[in-house]
């Protein structure tokens, strides 16, 4: 699945005085422990590539340090990529237009070892907010990637929501201290998903008077990678949700109550994680 593009707005500068900070205890090699540290952190498309070099820190981000949470020179920071990459810096200089940042130590890459879920849901009518809190609840709780499902009762959604979105999903990967940023994908019509439900071993599509997703869970087998596929307001139509059955797709119940679409899609990622987890806890 192609990813929607965004343009970050950092470069790459030099440093000076913040080389002599002091070093900081080395990362464990647990990815839990490296994604929850104390000090704020930001993102930025491009990493100092060693101790002692600086990028310059520009645009939102900027604003944010300074403006927000009022930092100053001296003060330390945590610099992240969405890829995985973490460094402890310190804030070098401000000026007008940017802050300069000196890496404290040298880059670390952390691997995600969670199981890879992926969501599609049909979400592009929700108004008032709800999209955002769907997106960032699902990138609290850790899904790869989301992808707007456009559907025969939710046709569309508006290009403004997609660069919106793509902040929410920022926003919540810092909050939540994600070293690795969910992937906000193209919308997808759902004969154009077939092909990966067909393709995928783990699929499970929410749907009324289902059986229960935890009865399902327990008689499936573990699979590295999942996708779950949530319709939208007004549910699937009985033809969408005969194909997408037919191509493989395991039907789950979530309940005896009619659910907003956020709502399931919540509940049926949330159920998914902490199943993925328990199972790896125990190999």
């Amino acid at each position: 699945m192609q990813a929607l593009s965004w343009s970050p707005r950092f470069a790459v500068a030099v440093n000076r005085s913040c080389r002599k900070a002091s070093s900081f205890q080395a990362f464990s090699s647990d990815s839990s422990n490296q994604s929850r540290g104390g000090l704020p952190r930001f993102f930025s498309d491009v990493l100092p590539p060693s101790k002692g070099s600086a990028v310059r820190v520009q645009g939102d981000e900027f604003w944010h340090m300074t403006k927000v949470l009022r930092l100053n020179t001296d003060d330390r920071i945590e610099l992240f990529n969405g890829k995985g990459g973490l460094v402890k810096g310190c804030i070098e200089s401000i000026d007008r237009t940017g802050a300069d940042v000196v890496a404290l130590e040298n880059p670390k890459l952390v691997s995600t070892n969670t199981t890879q879920w992926h969501v599609f849901a049909a979400f592009g009518t929700l108004k008032g907010g709800r999209s955002d809190w769907l997106i960032e609840k699902c990138t609290e709780l850790g899904a790869s990637s989301v992808t707007p499902l456009l559907t025969e009762r939710s046709p569309s959604i508006s290009d403004n929501r997609v660069d919106r979105l793509q902040r929410v999903i920022l926003a919540a990967a810092k909050q939540c201290q994600r070293l690795h940023e969910m992937t906000l994908n193209p919308p997808l019509k759902v004969r154009d998903l077939l092909p990966i439900v067909s393709q995928s071993k783990l699929c499970f599509i929410a749907a009324a008077e289902a059986t229960p997703v935890l009865n399902v869970l327990a008689l499936s087998k573990q699979e590295p990678v999942g996708s779950i596929i949530v319709g939208p307001e007004g549910d699937f139509t009985e033809t969408e949700v005969k194909l997408i059955l037919e191509a493989g797709a395991t039907a789950v119940g979530l309940g005896p109550h009619r659910l907003r679409v956020e709502t399931a899609t919540i509940a049926l990622l949330a159920t998914t994680m902490l199943w993925s987890d328990t199972w790896r806890s125990t190999i």
